[in-house]
């Protein structure tokens, strides 16, 4: 029996079981830890006070779920070795530590070009360094170069233990039911024919209900009006600081790391980019932010005293793009009311959009086992309720402007 076994008790599944001693290492090791002080869900404790839940939770529960799920096709006859086992484990633990300040967010502001798959492919292979080549399998299923394609179809796909967890999590957290899946039963009715990860005839109502539900949770939480204004808020903040600085002024971050990145920082830096980014959270920002409310330009400290008071930017969502004539009205009258420029009231009145799927046939699709062999993509499965029409894209337009006299009815 394996001397290094620790249990780890998870609101969500109860007891997770860590039985493997390089495991129990790289979970113990700084570069995992940081994702404690990094939120898995940014700004929708703002209107779900219960989510303050972290990336380590959710890296911890995708863990779980991926011993379970190669628990049972090993029992299904599947060839999974020891090392393919412990590679997977491992891949899955590490597929969110590239993950940088309030995660999406952030991400291709303050550090613009590099994705956190970029960032968490590069910092195992900085552990795969330490610890002497033990992770060159988890990498090799990581970036889809293994021969067993199933692997990876679990770590990153439609239906990977990665979205079952954070359905399942963010619903439990947020008490939100509509996000609840049955992943254990979806677990169940997994297995592998000619190499690819697929689903058994029994499992489609629960594929169904595990895309549907994927569906709801992005309008009613991931994609919540006021999350939205948070998390664009918070992008503001970064971009006005950048322009300060750009223009000389001083804007000083509350680490070095922050202003590391805050003052362009990036990876022809060399060394000190990977190890600058690892010392970096959602601490740093939140401090900075605290810090802002008090500086001198009245554009910064405004948009992060709107964040930290929770008085956020109004929020509307449509069908249709909103009129550029009547941004510019609206521009206008604050310009007139703030007594602030043209281009400053851009922080304060803008437009976008976003968008949600709730299944995709041009990513990796989910394919249905029948009992006679024969093998069908979810949505062509006959009476499906994922058709056609469900995987088109919904998109939505919204406008974000502040609490004034401004009207758009």
């Amino acid at each position: 029996m394996n001397a290094a076994r620790k249990i780890i008790n998870d609101p969500v599944y109860g007891f997770i079981t860590v039985d493997h001693p390089l495991i129990m290492d790289i979970i113990a090791h700084p570069f995992y830890q940081r994702l404690r002080r990094v939120s898995q869900m940014a700004f929708a404790h703002l209107v779900y006070p219960g989510a303050v839940h972290t990336r380590l939770h959710h890296s911890l529960g995708a863990y779980h779920l991926m011993c379970n799920a190669l628990s049972e096709l090993k029992n299904k006859g599947i060839d999974i070795s020891p090392d393919e086992e412990v590679g997977a484990k491992l891949a899955i633990l590490l597929h969110d530590v590239g993950h940088g300040p309030f995660s999406h967010a952030l991400e291709n502001i303050l550090i613009p070009g590099v994705s956190h798959e970029t960032l968490s492919l590069r910092i195992m292979k900085t552990l795969n360094e330490a610890y002497n080549g033990q992770l060159e399998t988890a990498i090799r299923i990581f970036t889809n170069e293994y021969p067993k394609p199933f692997l990876r179809q679990l770590i990153s796909g439609q239906l990977d233990v990665d979205r079952m967890d954070y359905l399942t999590r963010d619903s439990f957290f947020t008490g939100v039911s509509e996000g609840v899946i049955g992943y254990d039963r979806i677990i169940k009715m997994l297995t592998v024919h000619r190499g690819e990860l697929m689903v058994e005839e029994k499992g489609i109502y629960s594929i169904e209900k595990f895309l549907v539900s994927r569906r709801l949770m992005y309008w009613q939480v991931y994609l919540h009006k006021t999350a939205l204004s948070a998390e664009m808020t918070l992008v503001k903040i970064i971009e006005r600081a950048k322009e300060l600085l750009k223009r000389g002024k001083e804007v000083s971050g509350a680490s070095g790391p922050f202003d590391f990145f805050l003052k362009g920082g990036n990876e022809e830096n060399q060394g000190s980019f990977l190890e600058q980014f690892l010392l970096l959270d959602d601490y740093d920002v939140m401090a900075a932010i605290k810090n802002w409310m008090s500086h001198p330009d009245k554009i910064l400290s405004r948009l992060c005293r709107l964040l930290i008071d929770r008085r956020l930017l109004k929020v509307k969502l449509q069908a249709e793009p909103f009129p550029s004539d009547r941004i510019t009205v609206m521009r206008n009258k604050i310009c007139r009311e703030w007594n602030i420029s043209e281009e400053e009231s851009h922080y304060f009145i803008f437009a976008g959009e976003t968008q949600n799927t709730t299944y995709d046939p041009s990513e990796e699709r989910i394919n249905i086992l029948f009992k006679d062999g024969s093998v069908k993509d979810i949505s062509k499965v006959d009476n499906a309720l994922i058709h056609q029409t469900l995987s088109r894209p919904v998109k939505k337009f919204y406008i974000c402007f502040p609490l004034t006299s401004l009207d758009l009815d």
